[in-house]
């Protein structure tokens, strides 16, 4: 049964992220390459149609050196920020989603340049399966914040003090885990939150804290599949 259930899931996320790149990716388009593996589904399906002789004249932008390394091997044209400072969407997975399009995200450790990029796009389609979705965000995921590695511990006690239960990420090895910055990574479980906005304000005003994972207006699409199919669903108004 887990087997199974681990397939659906799978089954899911493709789905879901194949109607994003078939309904949302146009010829000429300069596009986001989310992280994970959810978007690497989205990678893979942008390479599939550039082998059918569409989409050949779009660029990416990667989120992490990991998709950077699939969309190489997949031969899909790379372009930076720096080149082209506004792209036309991007397409991303998240941890969580609430029904207002706010998501937690940071799961595989890309935040702080999955943040960057959404916030240069037009467009922000999240891509999930049906397990991804919450009534509030924080129910079922960590939030990860992203601190300089210089004092991270008053970090910890910083956002301890905020109510949350820090736990420093690290790899299977028991070494820290950094991201492509070289930063530390503390997963915070805070529960459902009440006010996630004051809190982002929070950790947003304080030094050695990068990033943080709550991406609360950055999502303007959510494409999710599930037992009913793939669905789209747009920011409410």
């Amino acid at each position: 049964m887990e087997h199974d259930s681990a397939s659906r899931t799978e089954h899911d996320k493709r789905a879901a992220a194949e109607a994003a790149v078939d309904r949302f990716f146009l010829p000429g388009m300069c596009v986001g390459l989310g992280s994970g593996s959810t978007a690497a589904f989205a990678v893979r399906r942008l390479a599939a149609l550039r082998e059918q002789g569409r989409l050949l004249d779009v660029s990416g932008v990667p989120t992490s050196r990991a998709t950077e390394a699939l969309a190489r091997e997949l031969g899909i044209p790379l372009i930076t920020l720096d080149e082209h400072p506004t792209l036309d969407v991007t397409i991303d997975g998240a941890d969580e989603v609430a029904p207002d399009l706010s998501v937690i995200k940071g799961g595989g450790g890309a935040l702080l340049r999955e943040k960057i990029v959404a916030q240069a796009s037009r467009r922000v389609v999240i891509i999930a399966d049906v397990t991804k979705l919450s009534p509030r965000l924080g129910t079922h995921w960590p939030v990860p914040v992203e601190v300089l590695p210089f004092g991270w511990r008053s970090q910890q006690q910083f956002l301890e003090s905020l109510g949350a239960r820090v736990v420093p990420r690290v790899r299977e090895n028991g070494m820290p885990y950094l991201t492509d910055q070289g930063n530390r990574v503390l997963d915070c479980a805070w529960g459902p939150i009440d006010a996630p906005d004051a809190l982002a304000s929070r950790m947003a005003a304080r030094a050695g804290i990068v990033e943080h994972g709550l991406f609360l207006r950055e999502a303007t699409d959510l494409v999710v599949a599930g037992p009913r199919g793939v669905e789209h669903r747009a920011r409410p108004s």
